[in-house]
């Protein structure tokens, strides 16, 4: 309207016009380059310039100072609360809210402009045009049936509509019984890239529209990057697809899966036809192949979820390393095969009895208490975990018991036990182990669901103490006071610093696995000999000895030639040597050995003290010169060290 000769042109050829009518009227002062970085668009290629138009806008400030006080009064509760400074920032320094968009999908805005034959027209905004007219007719003075009206064309803002999300699924609004039941909700879960784009959102527009907050709790996981820290883009080719990670793919496949993107179809033409280039699709192969050269194992859905859950512990970023998962995978094997081994004990007649267990607590064996105490402590810790969003404790607890305390301690302690002759100990030890798996499978269920619901239902006769169809429904277990036994869970930890020791001096003297070594432990108080005896036979059984036999000072006669390793303070173990080693031929090989480590380390000390070695060796040559200098002089320290150890015992 006030753009006079040049109305109705297009925008290049006003752009000519106005140039020639500059300089027709002797204004134009020249022309000169003016760099700049034009927009295009990635489907037409065409430029990409702004267009300022009328706009719909949202009045924010009454209703973000709302929001900003609910968090501030601890009515709506942020996790982890680093973020409030990110609620704050944003709320407290609120602008209108433009809500129009140009798209051709959306919610259309509902607002109409009414014109009147008598010429007036305004905006008025309705439910549906008929709302729209009435208003109008009332707004402007006139009869309805002579307005004419025409709804905007622009769609409502995404985070407008998403922002309703919380109760116009419930049919608000309508006062259904899904809104009156259901609305507000307990916990949102969401990224907190899109704090302020939709949590925000939906907090402004429940408080405005239902006068309620939408939710009590906002979790806010970390955003996934690769492992090296970068975001995950297309171009860089490190795109983790969690289907990948569960079922696996080969480098063949990942590659193919480039290929058969969404990158641009021009640069895929051309590099095509390039061995080497700057293009996006050479670039994502590069990095595939330098971060996945052997492709992606298969993890299963249970390790990815284990993994991902681990990593909370970042709390702003994830730098997700696949090969982590691929530890969760091999606890999922370890998992699987204990609950087979302790399934195929206990038998498919077996019945689990709640007396039983008692009487098995009543019993008091010190590795049957001390499993139970450790069960209890990862109920308690889980709980804990659970309750306030730490799920990298949860993990850490769980992942504890079922590995290093169950596996590596109880399953191991209780082979003779299982195998043995005396049915009592064999049933206490049976209903521990069942009461174990049924209370760490439901321990572990909201972080590996698949596998936990697959053991739980090979329970044998669970239905008679446990009738519920799925793991999903049974109860969560809960700590107990009368399952804490603190005192038999330290004399485990005892008689496990001894076993350590055991495997240590096995280690040292290269003592093959079938070896048997008789083992004396020289107990220097009474509180170190009463938790060794208490023990013994489990530090038998767990560092494959022959005998453990428990001493005090003076007691007893420990043979000589044995090897040395101290506990604690109070305790060291002796390992009697005498026709497992023979020590002279060790000692021969040990020095032939020692010669020539210590020639290699001769070697790279002469290579990396030449002359000029910084200056003209190229950088990787160096480390690795480095790294193998530092590595064969710590084997020759090894060896010399064992060396030391073979002779002590000569002199005997």
């Amino acid at each position: 309207e006030r753009c006079g000769q040049f109305a109705g042109m297009k925008r290049y050829q006003a752009r000519v016009e106005v140039e020639k009518a500059l300089e027709a009227k002797g204004l134009l002062r020249g022309k000169t380059d003016n760099p700049m970085r034009l927009g295009l668009c990635s489907r037409t290629a065409d430029i990409i310039e702004p267009l300022l138009k009328p706009q719909w806008w949202v009045d924010c400030k009454e209703i973000a100072r709302r929001s900003t006080e609910a968090v501030r009064s601890g009515e709506l509760k942020l996790v982890p609360n680093m973020f409030e400074g990110t609620w704050f920032n944003w709320l407290d320094n609120i602008r209108d809210w433009c809500v129009s968009r140009q798209l051709w999908w959306g919610h259309r805005i509902p607002a109409y402009i009414a014109k009147a034959k008598n010429g007036s027209s305004d905006w008025f905004v309705g439910r549906d045009e008929d709302e729209a007219r009435n208003r109008a007719a009332k707004g402007l003075g006139v009869d309805a049936a002579e307005l004419t009206l025409e709804q905007d064309e622009d769609v409502l803002d995404t985070w407008f509509s998403s922002g309703l999300f919380p109760f116009s699924v419930f049919g608000w609004p309508e006062e259904t019984k899904d809104l009156q039941g259901f609305f507000p909700t307990t916990l949102l879960e969401t990224g907190h890239d899109i704090l302020f784009f939709w949590v925000a959102r939906m907090v402004m527009m429940s408080l405005a529209l239902t006068d309620k907050l939408p939710f009590k709790t906002v979790y806010l996981h970390a955003m996934v990057r690769d492992k090296h820290g970068r975001k995950m883009t297309k171009s860089l080719g490190n795109v983790i697809d969690p289907l990948e990670v569960i079922g696996g793919a080969n480098l063949d496949q990942l590659l193919e899966k480039l290929q058969s993107s969404n990158l641009d179809s021009r640069e895929l033409e051309e590099a095509a036809k390039l061995e080497f280039g700057f293009w996006e699709l050479e670039k994502a192969r590069r990095g595939v192949r330098l971060d996945y050269p052997d492709g992606i194992p298969e993890c299963g859905a249970d390790a990815l979820r284990c993994g991902l859950l681990a990593y909370t512990q970042q709390a702003r970023d994830i730098n997700l390393d696949v090969q982590r998962v691929v530890g969760y995978r091999n606890f999922c094997n370890k998992l699987w095969n204990a609950s087979r081994f302790a399934l195929s004990n206990l038998g498919e007649d077996f019945v689990f009895k709640a007396e039983n267990l008692q009487k098995a607590v009543e019993h008091g064996d010190p590795m049957d208490l001390y499993i139970l105490d450790c069960l209890n402590i990862a109920c308690r810790d889980t709980e804990s975990a659970m309750k306030g969003f730490a799920f990298y404790n949860a993990v850490s607890a769980t992942y504890k018991f079922w590995l290093y305390e169950l596996c590596d301690v109880y399953l191991e302690a209780i082979k003779p036990v299982v195998n043995g002759k005396e049915p009592d100990a064999k049933n206490y030890v049976l209903h521990v182990l069942y009461h174990c798996l049924h209370s760490g499978l439901r321990l572990l269920h909201p972080i590996m669901p698949f596998l936990t619901e697959e053991l739980f239902q090979r329970l044998p006769n669970r239905e008679t103490h446990d009738d519920t169809l799925s793991i999903s429904l049974s109860a969560f277990p809960q700590y107990l006071e009368s399952m804490a036994f603190p005192e038999a869970h330290r004399q485990v930890d005892s008689a496990m610093e001894i076993t350590k020791s055991i495997r240590s001096l096995r280690a040292a003297y290269n003592l093959t696995p079938s070896a048997r070594p008789e083992i004396y432990v020289l107990c220097r108080d009474d509180q170190s000999f009463e938790d060794a005896e208490e023990t013994s036979i489990k530090i038998t059984t767990l560092s494959r000895s022959s005998k453990v036999e428990i001493l005090k000072p003076g007691s007893g006669n420990v043979p000589s030639g044995c090897g040395v390793a101290v506990v604690n303070e109070n305790t060291e173990v002796h390992m009697d040597l005498a026709g497992l080693v023979d020590v002279e031929a060790e000692l021969t090989k040990l020095r032939s050995n020692a010669s020539e480590k210590k020639l290699l380390v001769e070697g790279y000390q002469r290579k990396t003290s030449v002359p000029d070695y910084e200056k003209n060796v190229p950088k990787n040559v160096q480390e690795k010169n480095t790294a193998a200098l530092a590595k064969y002089k710590q084997e020759t320290e090894t060896i010399e060290d064992l060396i030391d150890r073979f002779e002590l015992l000569l002199k005997g």
